[in-house]
């Protein structure tokens, strides 16, 4: 059935919209099972969430600190040094994994091995640079893990809305629809069988007229 054109009134026209109605209240089970898993995932997203941006709380809190007392104790000049001497590039490795058939990029902060922990002189630098230092390398993971949380559930979000127009469309416009054809094409065919009932029927009280004149 296409919509917008006049519909048929014919028992095959019947049988197909039967079938294509039952095809999309399947369809539409399929899409309210998987708002339903979205919504759960979701759920369970923002969770961690809260969890990932918990845990950086704490430790932001101590890198304010030792930065402030760095700055205090050494000056803008000589941090803004180390600053420049401090790769401005994070290597991160980005795959992608799927949720409900979403793909959702995971990261994870890639570690150099056999290289400088830090990449600055230790004679014109005191505890508070190292701490801080320390702190933001052993924190880039959670960063990096919060923030693929944040994503995960903007894509998630934005799939569900998705599935949630697709829903609405079967459920208020698409189904409907189906069911005023039915409906339609059930009464017509009932009109024409009492009129083709009522045909015979004269048809018969003449023949019947004629048998006994």
């Amino acid at each position: 059935m296409s919509f917008g054109r006049k519909v048929i009134a014919t028992k095959i026209e019947l049988i197909k919209i039967r079938r294509s109605i039952q095809v999309a209240r399947m369809v539409h089970k399929i899409l309210d099972d998987k708002r339903e898993v979205l919504l759960k995932k979701i759920d369970e997203m923002i969770d961690e969430a809260n969890k990932a941006r918990g845990d950086i709380w704490s430790p932001l809190g101590e890198i304010y600190t030792s930065v402030y007392n760095a700055y205090m104790s050494l000056g803008t000049t000589t941090l803004e040094s180390v600053a420049d001497s401090t790769p401005s590039i994070m290597e991160v490795d980005v795959n992608v994994r799927r949720v409900v058939d979403v793909k959702i990029p995971t990261l994870e902060v890639k570690n150099k091995r056999g290289g400088q922990d830090l990449s600055y002189g230790f004679v014109e630098t005191n505890a508070s640079v190292d701490k801080a230092a320390r702190l933001i390398k052993n924190m880039l993971p959670q960063v990096c893990k919060a923030a693929e949380y944040e994503n995960a559930i903007f894509s998630l979000a934005k799939e569900l809305q998705k599935t949630q127009k697709l829903l609405n469309a079967l459920e208020y416009v698409i189904i409907p629809q189906y069911d005023s054809a039915i409906s339609f094409i059930r009464a017509t065919l009932e009109e024409r069988e009492r009129e083709e009932f009522v045909r015979l029927k004269k048809v018969k009280v003449l023949l019947d007229k004629k048998k006994s004149d």
